[in-house]
């Protein structure tokens, strides 16, 4: 279990809500997601064994954060920065800029996956313990990120950062919403990213960037087959693509949760269907610079 660190007030849709019993995954999920310490942020430590009933809090009731805690080396900007032209990514501070962005989607979504533990007490304990594995996936890229940077000479917190993900992510109303926009839509449109990106890094001479992204782009065909798995056992259906846009929390579109060029290849391995591929390569993609 993790030491006390301090954390953000204020940030949860009810205030008078109490933290969770110390000792338990809820409480691990509950600092990651709240604390505003950078070094227990970026590598916590290793939670409570999933395996063991006394590692879950007994009957935890919903807690829905409303916000992360931020520590203040990472700061917030209201506007999300600009994508570095690709032809740019020759200069380290370019690179630097983009994997920075890249380390900050990696915290955000193992902190989402936290989140949904505390959320959704209910769900499926499988399911709960599915999404501490991600979560810890995460935080893993987070640390190839982290190293990466160093080696560009710069650091976590050099440039500003924004929520993209929790802006999108933490209203979502159930589990099966919580796997089709993170699982399905932005862990699947990472997987079009990562290799775009990998190829843009290796093209501007950094073998190590682009190894780190494919490394990723592997790692996240497990993340989007976990989502598939269970937006079927969550829904009573097999994933069908009008069942998962219809799924999405409007105003979300598949236009948003993809990158050009779509990686198939990568989509098929996590489970998705031909058809479903084909179809979402029908919509017109808005999501490449936004997610990227």
């Amino acid at each position: 279990m993790m030491a006390a660190m301090p954390l953000a007030h204020d940030r949860h849709e009810d205030t008078e809500l109490a933290a969770p019993p110390p000792g338990t995954i809820e409480a691990w999920c509950w600092q990651l997601v709240n604390g505003v310490e950078l070094a227990a942020k970026l590598a916590p430590q290793a939670p409570p064994a999933a395996g063991r009933s006394s590692s879950w809090e007994l009957d935890p009731p919903p807690r829905r954060v409303a916000a992360p805690g931020r520590p203040p080396e990472l700061c917030p900007s209201a506007r999300a920065p600009r994508t570095p032209r690709l032809g740019a990514l020759r200069e380290p501070r370019a690179r630097a800029r983009l994997v920075h962005t890249f380390l900050h989607h990696e915290l955000q979504a193992a902190e989402l996956f936290a989140w949904a533990i505390l959320a959704f007490p209910r769900a499926p304990r499988a399911f709960r313990a599915g999404l501490l594995r991600l979560s810890l996936a995460e935080l893993r890229h987070l640390g190839l990120y982290a190293q990466h940077l160093e080696r560009l000479g710069s650091a976590v917190g050099a440039f500003p950062v924004r929520d993209w993900l929790w802006e999108r992510v933490s209203g979502v109303r159930d589990p099966l919403a919580f796997v089709a926009l993170l699982g399905l839509g932005f862990e699947g449109a990472n997987l079009d990213h990562s290799a775009r990106f990998a190829a843009a890094f290796r093209a501007a001479g950094d073998a190590d960037a682009a190894a780190i992204l494919e490394r990723i782009e592997r790692d996240e065909v497990a993340h989007v087959a976990f989502a598939a798995r269970w937006f079927a056992r969550l829904s009573g259906a097999r994933l069908e693509y009008g069942r998962w846009r219809a799924a999405l929390p409007a105003p979300l579109t598949p236009s948003l949760l993809q990158g050009k060029p779509l990686n198939r290849a990568a989509r098929r391995r996590a489970g998705l269907d031909a058809d479903f591929v084909a179809r979402l390569a029908r919509e017109p993609a808005t999501g490449a610079r936004s997610r990227a």
